[in-house]
């Protein structure tokens, strides 16, 4: 078994952290958030990919697989790097306290983040620059790419919004006209992504590369500062972490978004036809969460391809990854023994086939580069016999969700009675709903199984599945802060498969009650997933 030491701890994102800047970030309050995981026996923080937001908010959906996404980026710690004054940080507006406005927050922090790179190229001193030409040449291997791609990006999308060319886009519309409408037409164009740039670009030529790596020289620069910024930031903040004993898992998305710097610059590894464009795209059949099933529309993997390189980019990528975090979840693990492939162009995932992914000759080469990788596997949904024999060869701990568990089946695979160490038990996950949230909606079967699981009335849902959570036989237990808090379900963070309103829930230390802390702490101590202090209540 990969993991030993029983630990527990709490899913939070560092967006829903609070501040007054409109989003979480690395600063005071996330050390004052691990300070009360220290206080509560807590050893875990799990967080969502840290990576750039994409389509709907999501991080799920980005622009990079090694990217961080700046927004989360402190003022205050800007002001203390010297890069701000206080008097830069302006009037801030009064964002909502419960959910984050994107746009208001980008509105706000982006200018201060483009004033810090001026401080910065006016005032820096001798070691920043030092440092910054170390992660830039350290980090080189993505980075390059990924600025070029955001610049480009920008740059496009400022020259079309001034107005769109009519032969540029009469070219693409003629070259697209079988497979989208007119309507997608124009999105793909007004939003600049890539197999919409010169053909020159999207094929990247070097000489074209060359060309515009010069013309976009200062917005490259800056791309690459504010990344230096990031990773800055998130070290000092995990380090702080790991000083107190709380150990960071992270999150990563098995697939990419298809208009992402990954996707353009290794489009060998995916399948694409010749203008670029995916042939195949990711998704899941009908399931617990949509009953069309859900049709992400992520570009898929060519594995052969990856094959053929020693599956380099994976390496690079798990490697970069866990510079960042102490345990890293692998979200859709399944798909590693085989995926649910839908073609490119229809309209939900319903109708589509398994396709067999790279098994473990992926993990056993990778490990030859890394040594033993501290996963963990996210194998929920359609799990067959093979994928559960994958994940036990790999070694890699599974998970189990408690708002999966209850109904009719007394042997459901979710129960903490059917649970194996080898796991991570969760009350619920970012897609769920609160337990709150589920239990005002569950059925009545569902509803009586647990109060009868536990001789419990239901009036404390949430605290009953935190403390089943922390008893399971489970090695770690992991449980969203909304169910810390009691929050019902208009607090949860994600609905699969809409598309709009998610990833937004913010907290306020309002409503963390002291006895939150030390109710998280006593059951730490009782079910052994921390140390007992001295004067403990157990």
């Amino acid at each position: 078994m990969l993991f030993e030491e029983r630990k527990s701890g709490v899913l939070l994102h560092p967006t829903s952290l609070p501040s007054v800047y409109g989003i979480g970030d690395f600063g005071a309050e996330a050390r004052r958030f691990v300070d009360t995981l220290e206080e509560a026996g807590q050893s875990l923080w799990q967080i969502l990919p840290l990576v750039p937001i994409g389509y709907g908010n999501s991080p799920y959906q980005s622009t990079s697989a090694f990217a961080g996404n700046i927004l989360l980026i402190s003022p205050d710690e800007l002001v203390e790097m010297g890069l701000l004054t206080a008097e830069d940080l302006g009037e801030i507006p009064a964002f909502d306290k419960e959910r984050v406005d994107y746009d208001a927050v980008k509105a706000y922090k982006l200018p201060l983040l483009h004033k810090a790179y001026e401080t910065f190229c006016a005032k820096a001193d001798e070691d920043m620059q030092a440092d910054f030409a170390a992660f830039c040449e350290k980090q080189d291997a993505w980075l390059s790419d990924f600025a070029l791609f955001t610049a480009l990006q920008a740059h496009f999308r400022a020259e079309r919004a001034k107005g769109i060319d009519e032969e540029e886009y009469l070219a693409f519309a003629v070259d697209t006209i079988d497979f989208l409408t007119e309507e997608q037409q124009k999105d793909y164009f007004e939003s600049a992504c890539w197999n919409t740039w010169p053909r020159t670009l999207r094929k990247r030529n070097a000489a074209s590369l060359k060309k515009w790596t010069r013309l976009l020289a200062d917005a490259i620069e800056e791309e690459k500062f504010y990344q230096y910024l990031f990773f800055t930031q998130w070290q000092a903040l995990k380090a702080y972490a790991n000083e107190k004993g709380i150990s960071i898992m992270g999150d990563t998305p098995i697939f990419m978004a298809y208009d992402s710097a990954d996707v353009w610059a290794n489009q060998k590894l995916f399948q694409l036809d010749s203008m670029g464009f995916p042939t195949v795209v990711a998704g899941v059949p009908p399931d617990y969460f949509c009953a069309e099933g859900q049709l992400w529309g992520n570009p898929l993997y060519d594995w052969k391809a990856h094959k053929k390189t020693g599956y380099l980019w994976w390496t690079e990528r798990i490697h970069k990854a866990l510079e960042d975090v102490d345990y890293l979840r692998i979200d859709h693990f399944r798909a590693f023994e085989s995926h649910w492939e839908v073609k490119f162009g229809a309209e939900n995932a319903i109708v589509g086939e398994w396709k067999k992914g790279p098994g473990m000759d992926f993990f056993k080469t990778i490990e030859k580069t890394l040594g033993k990788l501290p996963l963990i596997a996210e194998d929920l949904g359609i799990i067959t016999d093979e994928v559960r024999a994958l994940r036990e060869e790999a070694g890699f701990p599974g998970m189990r969700v408690l708002q999966f568990a209850f109904g009719n089946d007394k042997n459901n695979a979710y129960l903490p009675h059917s649970c194996d160490k080898n796991s991570v038990m969760y009350s619920g996950t970012h897609d769920n709903d609160t337990t709150r949230g589920w239990y005002e909606t569950a059925t009545e079967a569902e509803k009586d199984h647990y109060r009868r699981y536990l001789n419990v009335d239901g009036r404390d849902v949430a605290w009953d599945f935190i403390r089943m959570a922390f008893a399971s036989p489970a090695v770690f237990a992991i449980v969203p802060v909304q169910d810390v808090l009691n929050l019902d379900g208009s607090h949860r963070m994600n609905r699969p498969g809409i598309a709009g309103g998610n990833w937004g829930f913010r907290f306020d230390w309002s409503q963390w009650e002291e006895g939150y802390t030390h109710g998280l702490r006593y059951l730490a101590e009782l079910f052994g997933r921390c140390a007992e202090r001295e004067n403990s209540d157990f």
